[in-house]
């Protein structure tokens, strides 16, 4: 099995986690991602994203529960802005991520931009 970046499994736990809709364990988060990963990473990632403020947990039993401490669509909206802040080509990524857009997606992303109110 080849290893993730880090990043990439904290979105991918912060994912399941939005997901699940409500609050989790460490092993249903586990049972969740693809890949496997070991109980202590999984838990070691959501020590880290409380220690960021991303989670908040609450004591059940042995163990914690977790949930989403952010709104779920400004975490990736971030995460994609600061990708396209380091890109060299901006204009070229934006052009490359619409190629991959599903018509149904496409359809929204116009909606959006047509509605320049809404934005901001």
């Amino acid at each position: 099995m080849s290893r993730r970046p880090l990043g990439q499994l904290e979105a991918e736990v912060l994912a399941a986690l939005a997901g699940l809709g409500g609050s989790a364990r460490t092993a249903e988060l586990v049972e969740r991602l693809e890949g496997d990963p070991a109980y202590t990473t999984v838990n070691t990632i959501l020590h880290r994203l409380y220690e960021k403020k991303l989670v908040s947990r609450t004591r059940a039993g042995r163990h914690y529960r977790y949930r989403l401490a952010v709104d779920e669509s400004e975490l990736v909206a971030d995460r994609m802005r600061e990708h396209l802040r380091h890109a060299s080509d901006p204009g070229g990524v934006l052009n490359r991520f619409v190629q991959t857009l599903t018509d149904e997606e496409a359809r929204q992303l116009r909606g959006f931009l047509d509605r320049p109110e809404d934005r901001g």
